[in-house]
């Protein structure tokens, strides 16, 4: 999984900062939605990840038992969260500075080869994120092993993935993610996501997957 320029090697999360103004997505996500999406509910994530790993190193430290079961799940939950949602602040840009428009590049090739061409691709992408039971995401992923690029839906934010397969792009779909611009129309919102998708920044991820 790419985890995205705004990631960092540490030893624990923190909240990236997002590669834009809160109110630069507008008219498609507005100012209010994206600094709630990013500052309460990203942060959420970092919050609870975090909170999972001094538990384990507690029980470590204390030599105590500890129930793995739970612990790992919660962990698995919120570091996916945290994880995806970094990625997802990356692949989109304003539109018009970088957002929207047509593919290109390699991932424009990758595309026409797979499906044909765009718009089949962004008719089965958007049938995909529109249909995600419950809350979660959808992606597209890629791995070199079979060379060619894959839809995937994510439920939660950690169920459904499939492992060493790189993610060239994700969109999130739970209701926090669109609720104050288009309330529970999460079709709108997909449609409205075409508009501020950064093909340079799918491209570079592209380029990562070996």
């Amino acid at each position: 999984m790419i985890f995205g320029d705004i990631m960092e090697k540490v030893k624990s999360f923190t909240l990236p900062k997002l590669p834009y103004d809160y109110n630069a997505l507008a008219p498609y996500i507005s100012e209010e939605q994206l600094k709630l999406h990013h500052s309460k509910h990203h942060q959420g994530y970092v919050n609870g990840a975090n909170a999972a790993f001094e538990k384990i190193d507690k029980a470590r430290q204390e030599n105590a038992d500890i129930d793995m079961k739970a612990l790992l799940k919660d962990l698995s939950f919120n570091v996916g969260g945290h994880l995806l949602h970094s990625i997802f602040w990356e692949n989109m840009a304003p539109a018009g500075k970088g957002g929207g428009g047509q593919p290109n590049g390699a991932i424009a090739d990758v595309i026409n080869k797979e499906f044909g061409s765009f718009e089949r691709f962004k008719k089965e992408f958007s049938k995909a994120a529109a249909t995600v039971e419950g809350s979660g995401w959808a992606a597209l992923a890629m791995q070199p092993c079979i060379e060619r690029p894959l839809i995937v839906q994510i439920e939660k934010h950690n169920v459904n993935l499939y492992p060493s397969f790189n993610i060239l792009m994700a969109i999130d779909v739970w209701e926090h993610a669109y609720y104050v611009d288009y309330r529970n129309e999460r079709p709108k919102f997909v449609d409205a996501f075409w508009n501020i998708v950064n093909w340079d920044k799918v491209n570079k991820n592209l380029s990562l997957v070996k």
